[in-house]
């Protein structure tokens, strides 16, 4: 959704001070509803570990919310540079399939809510519901994949909901900002993509349970290198 909203926004002229960070906040918020559909749909599956929610949200919500107030402060195209970098690592990761070795149980809750510290930092960096993080973490700690993926599913609503609020206080007063936003978010595209979403994130969360995961990897690892090639061309070519 980053790439995209950039291309959008610079298409549509909103001030370059301010499109990564709008583009970050309007997707955190579409993330809202999109987790809503999704984790519903892996809790029917019985895919979710619920304590493991509990125990790693505080944390999530701490992470999250601190990370928007460092990118308050960060101009586009550093912020433009880290995304690229890191989903050009996802985008590694996918292609290579390597997958974390259960080496170890969960450890105890004061360590999981560290670990979702930063999850979820890093997840308000780069407007992601948190599944490339939190499910190779769960994977590691002995958890089975579709539970993983489920439960990974649930602590994206935190993410998503600690974003969205740091990013709508963050841009709170922030001079020439298009209309119709709350602090950084841009609403018409939240309400665009959130109508969507509740179709296709139960479609999705159930076809992760019966496609071949590993073609689909591949093929979303070229979609993620393509549009962070083009969200770095949008952005330093202004």
């Amino acid at each position: 959704m980053v790439p995209v909203l950039t291309m959008l926004f610079v298409h549509y002229q909103f001030p370059a001070e301010h499109i990564v960070h709008i583009a970050l906040a309007t997707s955190m918020a579409a993330i809202v509803p999109t987790a809503i559909a999704s984790l519903r749909t892996h809790h029917q599956h019985q895919a979710v570990l619920w304590s493991v929610v509990i125990k790693i949200t505080p944390g999530i919500l701490a992470g999250t919310f601190a990370a928007t107030f460092l990118v308050s402060y960060l101009s586009a195209k550093p912020l433009a540079i880290f995304f690229s970098c890191f989903m050009a690592v996802v985008a590694l990761q996918m292609t290579l399939n390597r997958k974390p070795h259960p080496a170890r149980q969960l450890p105890a809750t004061l360590a999981v809510s560290a670990v979702g510290s930063g999850i979820g930092a890093i997840s308000a960096l780069v407007a992601i519901g948190g599944g490339t993080l939190t499910v190779p973490f769960l994977v590691w700690c002995n958890v089975a994949l579709p539970v993983a993926i489920g439960t990974s599913a649930a602590v994206g609503l935190p993410i998503a909901l600690a974003g969205a609020t740091g990013y709508a206080i963050n841009g709170w007063g922030a001079a020439d900002l298009p209309d119709y936003t709350l602090g950084y978010i841009f609403w018409p595209a939240v309400l665009a993509m959130a109508a969507m979403s509740f179709i296709t994130a139960p479609v999705g969360a159930k076809l992760a349970h019966r496609l071949p995961i590993a073609l689909l990897k591949k093929l979303f690892a070229l979609l993620l290198i393509g549009l962070s090639v083009q969200m770095l061309v949008t952005v330093f070519g202004r």
